[in-house]
């Protein structure tokens, strides 16, 4: 046991708190003060903006507070304890309108009414002056504060190690009671303030931070010209889990412990033995067709914030069921406020096709057979590019966003090769969207769903409404900025996987059956371009602004928080993907 003893007993200080709780002003969580000790701007995201994200020291966390959370108890009234009873509470939650604070204290020993809160932490003792670091012995002073609220005597807390196995004492003194009231005092007018602290700069706390990847520290500095150095990698875990897509027609999902069975239905309309997929190792639930899925599922699915997107039977995007959504309402004022700036609306919209249009240009590049040279489109193109950076208005950007579009598809006969035999079923003559009037656009209408899903389920994980664009003007139904933001991303994710299955012979011209004047993709065939999609996603790539490499599922949800960035005013320029 490590022991700090001062040279002699303080007195309690007695320091009257400015912001006490009161009406609509919540209790700060006596966590909250802990992070905010730690870094201003990791619980302004948590507390203000709702944020969190999981990794493997909060699981540690949890593991080390098992005990303690188990067995809830509560503390003896005033005149219920006998005058020497021992006490020995767990996972006592204990608040203070006076103070303006609330917290669940692991343990709570002593005699009388003589107390010390004992908090569990993961990892070992570190080697520090006073054998703990300041976040930890100001969440401890928090505690005592609480406890001394409700009429206990405290004079010293107790910090346990859960690794090491160590108890470290932490007197409070008058240093800690001004940290501890400091800390408090900040916490509640960083909060009201409305306004984000900065990231810190290259600092060793970020890298194994769980909400590295949210709140961005090294690419928003970076973009500010506040780093010193380049990024870092991101440090977030990799995800595992992976989108669960179902299309056979009348399938039925439910749920059997911690996974979820998927039964069809044979042809006389009786239930098949199924397949099952377990819940940690899904990240969002896609159905395709007329699937139906049972209460208690969706009800688990729900707990468990998995989103759950509807699709026509022909892929076409319906929309998605997700919990109570993102308590970031801050993401969302400024998403609104910006949505009804024109002069905005106009710049952002400005990057979007520039950026499609040079992603278009490069797929043509890099794809046409070796005997044809698509000069003329390429020149096309960067001229096309030239012409939306300086468009006047989204009526003319319009014009010129379809302009570049023809010119690129008119450049697709020359970047298909299918395999022999294949040709004369992928020769389209123009882009067709309702109904696609032939293979190549029945692919790309298909791929273009799938990555409307993504954009949708991506922008409202980080807050957003996908149904306010920029760009695209709303209407009823239409996920609007999830369509604005997918704009640079058609080429490299939906028409470089149609190119792909086209060229490899992974879809056939049987593949395909006609319908009046349109063309769908029989259910083979989508099952082959779903496949290649999520392969596509889970690609990796270096991003062409920060220099390190990820996934393009991880780019997507970087690109997503990096828009609130922008609209919050951390970051001028939004950065746009564009690879060379």
């Amino acid at each position: 046991m490590v022991e700090e003893v001062p040279e002699t007993q303080p007195a309690q200080p007695e320091l009257p708190l400015a912001y006490p709780a009161s009406g609509d002003v919540p209790l700060l969580p006596a966590r909250m003060i802990n992070e905010f000790a730690y870094c201003p701007r990791l619980a302004y995201l948590e507390w203000v903006q709702g944020e969190w994200a999981d990794n493997a020291e909060t699981a540690e966390g949890r593991h080390a507070h098992r005990t303690t959370e188990s067995a809830e108890s509560s503390l003896p009234q005033e005149g219920e304890g006998e005058d020497e009873a021992t006490i020995h509470a767990q996972s006592v939650t204990l608040a203070s309108e006076t103070l303006g604070i609330i917290g669940r204290l692991d343990l709570v020993e002593g005699r009388g009414d003589v107390v010390s809160p004992v908090d569990y932490k993961r990892g070992k003792r570190p080697h520090v002056e006073k054998h703990a670091h300041s976040p930890e012995r100001v969440q401890i002073g928090a505690q005592i504060l609480l406890l001394r609220e409700h009429g206990y005597s405290v004079d010293e807390g107790v910090l346990y190690f859960a690794a090491s196995r160590e108890r470290v004492r932490v007197v409070f003194d008058d240093t800690l009671a001004r940290e501890t009231h400091g800390a408090v005092h900040g916490l509640r007018l960083m909060a009201a303030s409305g306004h984000i602290p900065p990231p810190l700069t290259d600092s060793p706390k970020c890298v194994r931070c769980s909400l590295n990847a949210i709140c961005l520290p090294d690419e928003v500095g970076w973009l500010r010209g506040d780093g010193t150095s380049t990024p870092r990698p991101l440090a977030a875990t990799r995800p595992e889990a992976l989108p669960l897509i179902v299309q056979a027609n009348g399938a039925k999902i439910g749920k059997s412990g911690e996974t979820l069975r998927i039964t069809e239905r044979d042809d006389d309309g009786e239930a098949e033995s199924g397949t099952t997929a377990r819940l940690p190792d899904i990240s969002q639930v896609v159905l395709l067709g007329n699937i139906s899925v049972t209460t208690p599922a969706l009800h688990e699915l729900m707990r468990r914030e998995i989103p759950v997107s509807w699709h026509s039977y022909g892929g076409w995007f319906l929309g998605h069921s997700v919990s109570t959504g993102h308590k970031n309402v801050e993401v969302r004022t400024a998403q609104y406020r910006a949505s009804f700036d024109e002069g905005f609306c106009l710049r952002f919209a400005r990057g979007l096709v520039a950026a499609k249009i040079a992603n278009a240009r490069t797929l043509v590049r890099r794809n046409a057979r070796n005997d044809a040279r698509p000069d003329e489109a390429l020149d096309g193109l960067r001229r096309d590019r030239q012409a939306a950076e300086k468009a006047t208005s989204l009526s003319e950007l319009l014009g010129v966003e379809g302009t570049a579009a023809a010119r690129a598809f008119g450049a697709w006969p020359e970047l298909l090769r299918p395999p022999e035999g294949a040709t004369p079923a992928f020769d389209p003559a123009k882009r067709s969207r309702r109904p696609p009037a032939d293979p190549v656009n029945a692919l790309l209408s298909f791929l273009y769903a799938l990555l409307v899903r993504v954009w949708t389920v991506q922008l409202t994980a980080a807050g957003f409404d996908a149904y306010r664009g920029f760009y695209h003007q709303p209407r009823y139904g239409r996920p609007a900025l999830a369509l604005d933001m997918m704009e640079p991303y058609r080429p490299l994710l939906a028409d470089s996987v149609a190119l792909q299955v086209i060229n490899k012979g992974e879809v056939k011209a049987g593949d395909f059956v006609e319908g009046g004047p349109g063309v769908a993709l029989r259910p083979r065939a989508r099952k082959a371009v779903v496949a290649a999609f999520e392969r596509r996603l889970g690609t990796e790539v270096t991003h062409p602004v920060f220099g390190y490499r990820l996934g393009y599922r991880r780019l997507l949800e970087v690109q997503a928080r990096l828009l609130g960035r922008h609209l919050a005013g951390e970051v001028k320029d939004y950065p746009h993907v564009v690879p060379r």
